[in-house]
């Protein structure tokens, strides 16, 4: 967990023989008091966008977009990593202000919490093994295989809804989901494509899959891209966030972070 501190400034004033003192704030002190605290809540399960390196710490293209929207924003801001089942009431509970955390805008979604614009674009896929002899994605021709996805995902209701003869296995999480695909204990699964592009691009793991059919963009399941979710009520936060964003689309630091994860724009 990262947590920014403020230090908290002593203004006072202290009369001797008649002489009043004043305790003066130096210049970063002010610029630190006028920060807003903002608690960041984020899964850290579902790299390139967020997870725990080897030291404990918190990285991913969801982490560096959140610092940087801090920055300009200029947040006080803290991370908290949190159950992605969770990740949604916790918010509404006030246990947390905001979700940065690769959170697709469904509309089921947009009834609990407000979203800021969009910032990044992912279509959802299909992903089976090499070895695999499915071809058709259709509801009927995959009726008898087994299906993974991750829990509480758009990837689940899109395949609950109109894959329902599919058996189904639900994973806790998205490293377990390409587990589970990579030692036969599904057939196929179901993902968000920028999500698993490191995992079969870049990791001996993922050399034994690939992706099936063509990219999956139902707005009703996947929404408009990802967003930043805050409570129905947080306006000013909202628009606060969405100057920020803005901003750091047009100073180029939107584009570098991109550049640091994926050879293409997932805007």
């Amino acid at each position: 967990m990262l947590r920014i501190s403020i230090q908290t400034i002593l203004r006072g004033a202290l009369m001797a023989g008649g002489i009043g003192i004043f305790l003066a704030a130096s210049p970063l002190e002010v610029a630190a008091q006028d920060r807003t605290p903002m608690r960041i809540a984020v899964e850290g399960a579902f790299p390139p966008f967020n997870y725990l390196d080897a030291n404990n710490k918190l990285q991913g293209f969801d982490i560096d977009i959140a610092n940087a929207l801090c920055e300009v924003g200029k947040f006080e801001c803290q991370f908290i990593i949190e159950k992605w089942d969770d990740i949604i009431p916790n918010l509404v509970a006030d246990k947390y202000d905001a979700i940065i955390s690769s959170m697709s805008m469904s509309l089921e979604r947009r009834q609990k919490v407000a979203f800021t614009e969009k910032y990044y674009n992912s279509p959802s896929v299909f992903i089976v093994r090499k070895d695999s002899s499915i071809n058709d994605i259709s509801p009927v021709a995959l009726s008898d295989k087994k299906l993974g996805v991750t829990s509480s995902t758009a990837q689940e209701s899109f395949a609950n809804h109109l894959y329902p003869e599919m058996e189904k296995t639900i994973f806790r999480s998205s490293p377990e989901l390409y587990k589970g695909l990579a030692d036969g204990s599904v057939d196929i699964i179901l993902e968000d494509k920028l999500a698993i592009y490191d995992w079969i691009a870049n990791t001996k793991a993922g050399s034994c899959c690939e992706f099936k059919g063509p990219d999956l963009v139902d707005v009703t399941y996947f929404g408009e891209g990802a967003g930043i979710a805050l409570r129905l009520d947080d306006k000013e936060r909202l628009t606060r966030l969405n100057e920020a964003l803005k901003s750091i689309k047009a100073d180029g630091t939107y584009d570098m972070i991109n550049a640091k994860y994926f050879p293409f724009s997932i805007q």
